[in-house]
C-alpha cells in the first residue's frame, strides 16, 4: 500500500540581491576600491583606521585601539605589527601595567596621517557622491543606528 503523500510547503523565495548584507558588502567593496585608488601610501583600511584613531585620541593600549577601531585582538595585533615595521607607530610597555602594550604614532606616522586626512575626506565624499547632501546625512545617521 502506498503511503499518502504529504504536501510540502515551498520554501519562501530568497533573492540575494535584496538582502541587506549582500548590498552592504557591495557598497563596502566600492568604498574599498575608492580607498585603494585614492589613499596611496600603501595603507590598508585597517591600518588607516588605527593611524586615524591614534591621531584623534593619542597613545592608547593596543586593546583599546582594537576596540576603538572595531578590530578583534588578532587583527589589531597584526595591524600594529605592520605599522611598527613601517616606522609609523611605536609600542612600549604601559608603566602602570607592564602586561599592557601602549601604541603611539611616531613623528613619521603623525606626518603621514596629517597628509592623508584630506585624502580620507575625499574618499568619503566620493563614496557618498551618488547621494544628495541631505541623503548623505540621513544615510550616515541610519548606519549609526544599525551598529
Amino acid at each position: 500500500m502506498d503511503k499518502p503523500r504529504r504536501k510540502t510547503k515551498s520554501a519562501p523565495s530568497y533573492l540575494l540581491d535584496a538582502q541587506v548584507g549582500f548590498t552592504l558588502r557591495q557598497v563596502l567593496q566600492r568604498h574599498a576600491t575608492i580607498f585603494v585608488s585614492r589613499m596611496g601610501e600603501d595603507l590598508t583600511m585597517t591600518q588607516w583606521a588605527a593611524l586615524a584613531k591614534l591621531f584623534e585620541k593619542g597613545p592608547c593600549s593596543q586593546n583599546l585601539l582594537g576596540r576603538a577601531t572595531a578590530m578583534d585582538a588578532a587583527t589589531i595585533k597584526g595591524v600594529v605589527e605592520r605599522l611598527v615595521k613601517r616606522g609609523l607607530v611605536e609600542t612600549a610597555a604601559d608603566p602602570e601595567d607592564g602586561r599592557r602594550l601602549v601604541v603611539s604614532l611616531t613623528p613619521d606616522g603623525k606626518a603621514l596621517t596629517e597628509r592623508s586626512i584630506p585624502v580620507a575626506h575625499d574618499v568619503t565624499k566620493e563614496t557618498l557622491s551618488p547621494l544628495a547632501k541631505d541623503e548623505r546625512v540621513q544615510f550616515l545617521a541610519l548606519l549609526e543606528r544599525l551598529k
